[in-house]
């Protein structure tokens, strides 16, 4: 009796998350306008986002030590039969092709979206961590184990 209560409770909470998820608005994502700039070992990665009326759109580019850059990714962020969804475009050699992701969580912070029947990753984040920093996250599962990649990414002017 406790344990069926407890599973209908835990199921009440999630779906909540989920319809809380799905009503915000497009403001709701206007953290991430404007132009990232992530440092890596062999150069940078950025990401610009712009607003328009009804979604978000992204490219990510990959800028090698010498400034050259290739397009690895086109992203939008926009409601799909009244579902908010990230869908992305790969580019790059091994990821190539469009995924689109669903979004499941939202807090005040921090926007989940996923897709568990990709191969990697199955869950995209971003979290707002102020003005001037995101941090945006994949993970998922390969071969069995599971990953986890972050990109700490800085405004940039």
């Amino acid at each position: 009796m406790m344990k069926n209560f407890l599973l209908s409770t835990a199921f009440l909470i999630t779906l909540s998350f989920c319809s809380f998820a799905q009503n915000q608005n497009i403001n709701n994502f206007n953290f991430l306008l404007g132009k990232w700039e992530m440092k890596t070992k062999n150069g940078k990665v950025v990401e610009r986002w712009t607003k328009h009326r009804d979604s978000l759109t992204a490219t990510s580019h990959k800028f090698d030590a010498k400034g050259d850059s290739i397009l690895t990714e086109a992203v939008v962020l926009k409601k799909i039969d009244g579902v908010w969804h990230y869908c992305v475009t790969g580019f790059e050699k091994g990821n190539e092709g469009k995924t689109n992701f669903k979004l499941v969580a939202w807090t005040s912070n921090i926007f989940t979206f996923e897709n568990k029947q990709h191969d990697f990753p199955q869950k995209i984040s971003y979290q707002n961590k102020g003005k001037e920093e995101l941090l945006a996250w994949i993970e998922g599962n390969i071969n069995g184990k599971t990953r986890k990649i972050s990109f700490p990414y800085v405004k940039q002017k």
